[in-house]
């Protein structure tokens, strides 16, 4: 079975829990309690990611030529506020999209 990169996020969307004592997140599957993605999770959420990141090799590309007078890292940081509001992903997956993205473009 294929895995996620090790550099791809493990847990998304961390829980947000009220109250003053330590508490931990967790889901009954298969009568286990899982903290996080499973693994079929995590490599389904990376699909996604790494599909994106290729999605938008040339949207950076194009970019990058339109405004040349705009630093590599100015057109990623538009890129990433472009995506940030679709609501497609996490902001650790965006960023990973991100850095993706830089190596897919040798930037």
């Amino acid at each position: 079975m294929m895995r996620a990169p090790d550099d791809f996020p493990r847990d998304a969307a961390p829980a947000a829990l009220a109250g003053a004592q330590p508490k931990l997140a967790a889901r009954m599957i298969n009568g286990r309690f899982v903290v996080g993605l499973t693994e079929e999770e995590r490599m389904e959420r990376w699909q996604i990611c790494e599909d994106l990141a290729q999605q938008l090799v040339v949207p950076a590309r194009k970019g990058a030529a339109k405004y040349p007078q705009n630093s590599h890292d100015v057109v990623l940081q538009r890129i990433w506020e472009a995506i940030a509001g679709k609501d497609w992903c996490s902001v650790v997956e965006m960023n990973w999209i991100i850095a993706r993205l830089r190596e897919l473009l040798r930037w």
